[in-house]
This record gives structure tokens, C-alpha cells and sequence, in this order.
């Protein structure tokens, strides 16, 4: 337990004091409910024009809509930009107090990205739910609204997947971090890293209804398991064996990242020149 305290101390902190940026959460609400809402409106004509290709979808719409509201509530739970702690450390020379620090940086690094990510999205996530889960009734939107879990054994594993998702997401944070921690700039990272996890998360779309040449790399590459395994097993979409196989991909990307950045961290820190001062 004395090993862990301080790891634990380091992820509330981090959290607590994302918490307070009120207003940035307000903001990241609005502009994800205003992209959820236009993206449910494409999503109901298209299946209302093309009856044909709806009835042959692996999603009804209301699993599509569903799926939408979660992919802009979670989106801050994806890590589409480098930690900015990180990057700012990385220009300033701070980062050598975390050189200095009697703990392992990487587990550091880990558990702050982690309550960073963790910290936005549980706000946003609130407020999503009561927009498109309670608001959308009750003026009349019930088909353009947020619904329960497909079944009591969805909402289960769901209730499994979402902490994995962190736990895979704050993993490749770290890749990204390693990046800007030898590049010195997070500029390019971003950039880079923004599209990629908007696209091959599922954010953009589900990635169930990609053509079906593509459909089967899509869904084993280690974004899937950031936003697209948990919603889909959210609405129901993936059940039974699909479902353990879910989890066990989000599992094994996770551990497969975290050495990956901890062997990539440790050869970046043996060369780190420190900026600033």
C-alpha cells in the first residue's frame, strides 16, 4: 500500500483539480452536444432515405443514436491530444523534477494523464445525460435520445470496459507524452494523433458500419477499444463471445502499449536534454 499512496495521491489530486475548470467543461458540453445533435440528424436521414441499406446495418438507429451521445460524452476520455503538464514541463526544464522525484516517472505519467482524461469527461458525461437521456423526452425527441443500456448484462459490461478504456487510452496517452518528451513540442503530435483517434476510435463513426473489407482491421486496432468496444457493448451490438473478445482486446492493447511507452520513455530519458530553467 505505501507503494501505491503515491501514485494514488497523484491521480485525486490531478482530478480534483481539473474539476474546478467549470467553464471549460460548460464549453466542451455545448460543442459536443452541438456536434451529437447534428451528427443524429445525418444519421436519421440516411436511414430514413435509404430504407434498403438501414435494414441491412449492424446498427438499428437507435443504437447509432445511442452510440453518438456516448462518443461526444466520452471524447475527452481519448487521448487525441498530448498531456499538457507534460508538454509544458517538456518546455520550461521542469521535467527534471520529475526526474528527480524517488518514483517511477512512468507510473507517474500514467495516473495523471489518466484523472487528467478522467476528470473532463466525467462533467461532460453528466451533462450529456441529462441533455440527450432526460431533456430530449421531454420535449418530444424520445427517437433522437440518449437510451438505458440494451440489457442488465450490457450495462455490466459496460461497467467493465469503460475503466479498461481509461486504463488503454492513458496508455497511449503515454506514447504521445514519450513523443513530445523527444521532439520538445506538442504541436506536431497533436495534429497528428487528433485525427487518428477521431477516426479509428469511432468517434467520427461507429465502426461497425464501415464497409465490411475494412470492418474486421478496424475493430482489432487498439483505438477501437477506446470508445468503440464499450459503446458497442453499451447498446447491445456485441454480446456473448464478441463481447469477452471486447474486453480481452482492450486488455492486451493496454499491456501491449504499456511496454511499449515504458521501453520508449526509458531510452528518451537516458537522452533528454532540459530545456529552460
Amino acid at each position: 500500500m505505501d507503494a501505491v499512496r503515491p501514485y494514488a495521491a497523484a491521480f485525486t489530486s490531478r482530478f480534483l483539480l481539473m474539476l474546478q475548470y467549470r467553464a471549460a467543461a460548460l464549453a466542451g458540453f455545448a460543442t459536443q452536444c452541438w456536434w451529437g445533435g447534428i451528427k443524429v440528424m445525418i444519421y436519421s436521414a440516411f436511414f430514413a432515405a435509404a430504407p434498403a441499406a438501414a435494414a441491412g446495418a449492424p446498427m438499428s438507429l437507435a443504437q447509432v443514436i445511442t452510440y453518438t451521445w456516448l462518443a461526444q460524452a466520452l471524447l475527452a476520455l481519448t487521448p487525441w491530444s498530448a498531456d499538457p503538464e507534460i508538454a509544458l514541463a517538456v518546455r520550461t526544464g521542469g521535467v527534471a523534477y520529475d526526474r528527480l522525484r524517488p518514483l517511477d516517472t512512468y507510473a507517474l505519467w500514467y495516473v495523471r494523464g489518466a484523472a487528467w482524461m478522467a476528470s473532463r469527461a466525467v462533467p461532460r458525461a453528466a451533462l450529456m445525460l441529462l441533455a440527450a437521456g432526460f431533456v430530449l423526452p421531454l420535449i418530444g425527441l424520445s427517437d433522437w435520445a440518449w437510451k438505458p443500456p440494451a440489457t442488465f448484462a450490457a450495462a455490466a459490461l459496460f461497467a467493465v470496459a469503460l475503466p479498461l478504456a481509461l486504463a488503454l487510452s492513458a496508455a497511449f496517452l503515454m506514447i504521445v507524452n514519450v513523443v513530445v518528451a523527444a521532439t520538445l513540442t506538442d504541436r506536431g503530435p497533436n495534429v497528428l494523433f487528433n485525427a487518428l483517434i477521431i477516426v479509428f476510435s469511432g468517434n467520427l463513426l461507429p465502426l461497425a458500419l464501415y464497409p465490411d473489407w475494412a470492418r474486421t482491421a478496424l475493430l482489432v486496432q487498439p483505438f477501437a477499444g477506446m470508445l468503440d468496444i464499450p459503446l458497442r457493448l453499451y447498446v447491445g451490438e456485441l454480446s456473448g463471445a464478441a463481447a469477452a473478445g471486447g474486453l480481452a482486446l482492450q486488455a492486451f492493447w493496454t499491456l501491449t502499449l504499456i511496454a511499449l511507452g515504458r521501453w520508449a520513455l526509458s531510452r528518451v530519458m537516458r537522452r533528454l536534454e532540459v530545456q529552460g530553467g
